[in-house]
Order: structure tokens, then sequence, then C-alpha cells
């Protein structure tokens, strides 16, 4: 038998953030404003003798959930580490994306065209790509983003 491993990463996000980051998938003060958008959500409020989880945990099991990808994970392992049952394991995943689907749009956007961040790509890609790219600002650091299936168009060229 383990003890859980999900308290031990509330005392990371000071003393070793790193160790944070490789769990949860994102930087402590991520997690934080992250929380702070989520957590007057009435999706954690509770009626029940039951009460949930805190709102941090939920997003603590959501975002080890979401940083894995298909068979790199299971319920089973997620209930492990977090010293719950499988049950909570699904309750606090769809709790979150809950919460987080209803803000969207705060979480969600694209740069305005003439931001900071939208030049800087589109500079980038002109002096770093072909000439179809030049204009464009989404990935252009060459990030891999996994997609669902393939694009409709060069499905073959462009699928991860």
């Amino acid at each position: 038998m383990c003890a859980p491993q999900i308290h031990v990463y509330a005392q990371c996000d000071e003393e070793c953030p790193e160790i944070f980051c490789k769990k949860i998938w994102v930087s402590p003060e991520i997690f934080n404003d992250i929380l702070d958008q989520l957590s007057d959500h009435p999706i954690f409020q509770s009626n029940s003798n039951h009460p949930q989880f805190p709102v941090a945990i939920q997003l603590t099991i959501f975002l080890n959930c979401a940083g894995h990808y298909r068979n790199a994970i299971s319920l089973e392992d997620v209930a492990l580490w977090a010293g719950v049952g499988l049950g909570s394991v699904t309750n606090c995943t769809n709790h979150v994306m809950v919460a987080i689907l209803d803000q969207h749009n705060n979480f969600i956007q694209f740069p305005p065209p003439n931001s900071h961040d939208c030049l800087w790509a589109k500079e980038f890609m002109k002096n770093s790509a072909c000439p179809e790219w030049q204009g464009g600002f989404l990935a252009a650091d060459g990030s891999a983003i996994p997609l669902f299936q393939k694009p409709g168009f060069y499905g073959e060229t462009f699928f991860d």
C-alpha cells in the first residue's frame, strides 16, 4: 500500500516548483490563477451531507488527469496517487471541466492581431518558415500540438 502523494505537491509549490510542474503540469502561479478564477463557481457548492473536496484538490486531480494522454494514465492511477475513490476522480474532473467551460472565453482566446505576442510570432515566422506560413502566429515556435484527428486539409502532412 502506498500513501497518497497529492498532499506532497501542495508543499512543492513554494519549495520546489519544478516537481509541482512535473505532476500538475502548470506552474504554481498559473495553478493559483486558475484556482482564483474557478473557486466561486456554483458547481463547487454542495448542500448534501457529503461535502466536496476543496476546489484546490479537485483542480489538482483534474490537472493531473488532463496532463496525460490516452493510456498514459487511468482512473485507478489517479485515485491511488490522490488517495481517493474512482468516483471522486470522475466527480472532481467533471466539476472542474464544467467550471472551465463556463468561463471558456476568459481562459481560451486568440491574442489581438496587433498585440506584441502576435506581431512577434509573425516576425518569427517571416524569418524562419516557408512563405505560405509567414502570416501565421499559432504554434509558431514549433511546438507540437497533439490533435484528436487529422485536419481536413493536408492531414497527412500536419497530423501529430
